[in-house]
């Protein structure tokens, strides 16, 4: 899989084939499915499946106060996009030069133009050119046109509602992780550096990494189950988000205990995949029933992350279980 960010990079092999379109922000199902039409239609028509995406969400050019927090950064999502087979993804940068370009000049410059689509693949609330004119139903007549082929995609339903990049967003801001990851295509995560913390779980035997510098949406306040990955290999990690009310502190946190790690993390970057909610965060009478509700929290997110496989090439056995 090949990640570009000019279009002008385009080799010729990467051309003449099925294009989609959009901003894939999480890649979620309904997202996944889209791709697997896009890979169908690229065989169709003996060319590259090629993701056409913008990088920053043209909302944060326009209306940046209204711009909703990224699930995913440009990198993530191009690992995510590749795992379902996508061969190329163009990660274009949003300027004003392009958000001034017409559903037409945006169609002949550079779906046809500087891609040479011979096929596209959209959902059904795809809108594209200057003020969101561009419509499926314009769409369709460019295409038509242009004699190329525009497979239009229906949702995916899960739970009786369509699965879409807001649904996941409300999930994940509302903590509700395990019903956030039953509509992705992998699980949630983050990324961030390890930065310096009061040092009281290390005292208690429960060190923890500070994570801060977060560019994506926050999941709720909880404690959850999750897998820590740096440099060396993936940990089966008890990840803390909020404030440690037990000893008065509100301020909103997110702490990485990486069971079975020995060693220094400042400084270091930290990717956290969240796999499930153990608790919600709250106060304990003393130090020795937090000790013990921690112990338990490490055992439970060890038995999670054991129920799941261990990503291709991120390091031994081992190191996922701490042992």
């Amino acid at each position: 899989m090949k990640l570009l960010r000019d279009v002008a990079a385009l080799d010729l092999d990467q051309r003449d084939g099925a294009v989609a379109i959009g901003n894939f922000d999480g890649v979620h199902l309904g997202h996944a499915r889209i791709v697997e039409r896009l890979i169908a239609q690229a065989r169709r028509v003996g060319g590259p499946a090629v993701v056409f995406t913008f990088d920053p969400h043209p909302v944060r050019v326009l209306r940046p106060e209204a711009a909703p927090p990224p699930l995913t950064w440009t990198d993530r999502k191009a690992q995510l996009l590749s795992a379902l087979g996508v061969d190329s993804i163009i990660a274009y940068p949003t300027d004003e030069e392009l958000l001034k370009l017409t559903d037409r000049q945006f169609f002949d410059s550079i779906v046809r133009g500087q891609l040479a689509a011979r096929a596209m693949v959209e959902g059904p609330n795809f809108y594209f050119g200057r003020d969101r004119t561009g419509t499926i139903e314009v769409l369709r007549k460019f295409t038509a046109a242009a004699g190329m082929a525009l497979e239009v995609v229906e949702p995916v339903i899960v739970g009786g509602e369509i699965v879409s990049s807001s649904r996941v967003r409300t999930l994940v801001a509302a903590g509700r992780i395990d019903d956030a990851r039953a509509l992705l295509t992998q699980p949630y995560r983050i990324r961030g550096m390890v930065t310096h913390g009061a040092g009281r779980g290390a005292r208690i035997g429960f060190p923890t990494a500070n994570i801060s510098a977060i560019d994506t949406l926050l999941p709720g306040s909880g404690v959850y189950a999750g897998r820590a990955t740096l440099q060396g290999g993936p940990w089966p990690a008890a990840i803390n988000i909020g404030g440690n009310p037990t000893f008065g502190e509100q301020a909103l946190k997110v702490e990485v205990h990486l069971i079975g790690f020995v060693g220094q993390l400042y400084g270091q970057p930290l990717e956290v995949d969240f796999l499930s909610r153990l608790r919600d965060v709250r106060p304990f009478p003393g130090i020795d029933e937090l000790k013990a509700q921690l112990a338990g929290d490490v055992a439970a997110a060890r038995d999670i992350v054991e129920a799941w496989p261990v990503p291709e090439g991120s390091g031994e056995k081992g190191k996922r279980s701490g042992e």
